[in-house]
């Protein structure tokens, strides 16, 4: 993108966000930082002092950081921007895109970007059926790091594979969510539509169903069935006859607190008719599920040549450096140390890094001294709602396992737990789909552990 490009589309961003304009002096910044001009060349040709510069710019990064969903920084800025327009022209390229019922490149400031078309999509080819896509609830895109992998797999699955449920599972801030949006990038070409959903608030199945089918027929005339059978078969034969992705979010909020893994609230529990229909029966469609913890139906159906798959997404490798180099950490060297003790989480890499920017100016070397596990109130509290779901066998058994300090066999656990054989296997089984433990092979013996942040949280807040 030129310059002129850059404000247009920022303008637009924030308008559509917002419903206001950039300012001059900021529009002065922004193409004046996209040209490589230090704040105090933008000073000098906008005719203020430099400090007046350097207090709008400041301003204008949060302004732009809140409209993103990410954080913006002058050195990052290009590469941020880039990758937003690349995603809303890849998502719309031809198709119509909908918010609920509302066909927004119509009415909205991004109509110029649904015009465009895919350079490998020929502009006369009108007999492939137009993608639509409905991303009301999916958050703003983030930055993805060493996922390919990943991508590649889920790909594989569902487009070659043509799997009719994927659940994709980890701890909060593990990165399911990015990823899932990164994915329907690569894939929603092969989709009629594409539509993401959130179950935080735990809406009841009626409504999620209802949900989906004014989407799906997009024709408010036609009045829904009301009864949960009727709602389900009518969205089965949707997506029998269609090819549709579905994507669902937050999937643990519906699932039970105080049991082993995968269980619904009593409340919830229709949903696993919803699960086990698009997993067991033959159609033409996908539903992803994002969870900390897969529902009981995946465990139960998946497998290599089932139509039904399961990744429980781990943390990052040597990628995650990207994450310290966008909070301009300094000594590189170390900065393997923090990810290895962090388990590559991103968004625990991310909050212990703002705390070495704010409290050692960025020097790793310095907060590493203190050789100690720091997890800070805003970690501590990523952690809190996923240990407290735990079931009571689970809580003895975490804490049995942090009091540890090395791997431990079942042999020893038997014997430190006074447990039965069958309840040490549910309950280890359970934390395994929690992805709390950590299991290694060692001279043909299975061991388990908790990873250092885990084991930090549980001893200094004891579950039991």
């Amino acid at each position: 993108m030129d310059v002129k490009e850059v404000l247009r589309f920022a303008d637009d961003l924030v308008f559509a966000k917002t419903g206001e304009h950039l300012e001059d002096l900021q529009e002065a910044i922004l193409g004046g930082v996209w040209e490589g001009k230090k704040y105090s060349q933008i000073a000098e040709v906008s005719h203020c002092s430099e400090g007046h510069v350097r207090n709008v710019a400041s301003k204008l990064w949060k302004r732009l950081s809140n409209v993103l969903g990410e954080e913006v920084t002058p050195s990052n800025l290009r590469s941020t921007l880039e990758r937003r327009q690349l995603f809303i022209i890849s998502s719309n390229s031809g198709n119509d895109f909908f918010i609920g019922n509302v066909n927004v490149c119509k009415d909205s400031q991004f109509s110029e970007y649904s015009q465009k078309r895919s350079p490998s999509t020929p502009t006369s080819d009108t007999s492939k059926p137009q993608t639509r896509l409905d991303l009301a609830d999916a958050p703003h895109i983030s930055l993805l790091s060493d996922r390919a992998s990943e991508l590649a797999t889920l790909e594989k699955s569902i487009v070659q594979e043509k799997c009719n449920l994927a659940a994709i599972s980890g701890l909060s801030g593990i990165g399911k969510t990015a990823l899932s949006l990164h994915l329907i990038q690569k894939i929603q070409h092969n989709f009629e539509c594409v539509i993401w959903r959130s179950l935080r608030h735990s809406p009841p199945l009626e409504t999620t169903l209802k949900n989906f089918l004014e989407f799906i027929l997009n024709q408010p005339e036609i009045e829904l069935p009301t009864s949960i059978p009727e709602r389900l078969s009518l969205l089965m034969e949707f997506l029998r006859k269609n090819r549709c992705l579905i994507i669902i979010d937050d999937v643990q909020t519906i699932l039970s607190s105080g049991q082993l893994a995968g269980n619904y609230r009593p409340e919830c529990e229709n949903y696993s008719i919803l699960f086990r229909q698009i997993g067991e029966t033959t159609h033409n469609s996908c539903l992803i599920l994002n969870s900390w913890e897969p529902p009981r139906e995946i465990t139960a159906l998946k497998g290599e040549k089932s139509p039904v798959r399961s990744l429980q997404l781990k943390g990052l490798g040597t990628a995650a450096a990207e994450i310290f180099r966008q909070k301009s950490l300094l000594n590189p060297e170390k900065w393997e140390n923090l990810i290895n003790t962090y388990r590559g989480n991103p968004l625990w890499l991310k909050i212990v890094a703002t705390t070495i920017q704010e409290i050692f100016r960025g020097r790793v070397a310095e907060f590493l001294k203190y050789d100690m596990l720091f997890l800070g109130e805003e970690l501590a509290a990523t952690l809190h709602p996923q240990i407290n779901r735990l079931s009571e066998l689970e809580k003895n058994l975490i804490c049995r396992l942090s009091r540890q300090a090395n791997s431990v066999s079942i042999e020893q656990l038997l014997q430190d737990a006074d447990l039965s054989p069958s309840e040490l296997f549910n309950g280890l089984q359970s934390l395994g789909r929690r992805s709390l433990v950590e299991i290694e092979e060692h001279e043909n013996e299975t061991l388990f552990s908790v990873c250092p942040v885990v084991r930090q949280y549980v001893l200094s807040n004891p579950v039991y």
